[in-house]
């Protein structure tokens, strides 16, 4: 049996109490291994949609994501692990492959993920949770070892 080299630990959010779940052990896990760790905020169908037709105000968005990454950063912080974030569409309305389990896995391969941790959401439809669909996708096809929770 060998030890994992992990470096850099990936945890796609979306503001939900599951992403905050998942962020925790995302910290956790960084925290063993001496790694870092990258906060990815997925926005949804939903909010993507609701931006491109004026419905819903892109900065209202942005603040709700960095109100949640800067709590990321508060508890990465307090546990002394290194920490980064970055926010995606996960869908779009011109390019037919992109949704969140595809932003996710191109991230992670994108910044050389060692490890990905994945918040398992119920598939409710709430605008803002973004990741449920995504959890099974990742799970399948990631390159890297993957945490669900």
């Amino acid at each position: 049996m060998t030890d994992l080299d992990i470096d850099l630990v990936l945890v796609p959010v979306d503001g939900s109490e599951e992403s905050h779940e998942a962020v925790n052990y995302a910290i956790a896990l960084a925290s063993e291994y001496g790694a870092s760790v990258h906060a990815l905020y997925v926005l949804d169908e939903d909010v993507v949609r609701a931006i491109d037709h004026g419905v819903v105000d892109e900065s209202e968005v942005a603040d709700d994501s960095e109100a949640f990454t800067d709590s990321v950063a508060r508890r990465a912080d307090a546990a002394g692990v290194p920490h980064s974030n970055s926010i995606a569409n996960g869908f779009s309305t011109s390019v037919k492959t992109v949704h969140p389990g595809s932003v996710v896995l191109d991230t992670a391969e994108e910044l050389e993920a060692d490890f990905v941790v994945v918040p398992r959401e119920p598939v409710s439809g709430d605008p803002g949770e973004g990741l449920g669909k995504a959890a099974e996708y990742v799970l399948l096809y990631a390159s890297q070892p993957v945490l669900s929770v």
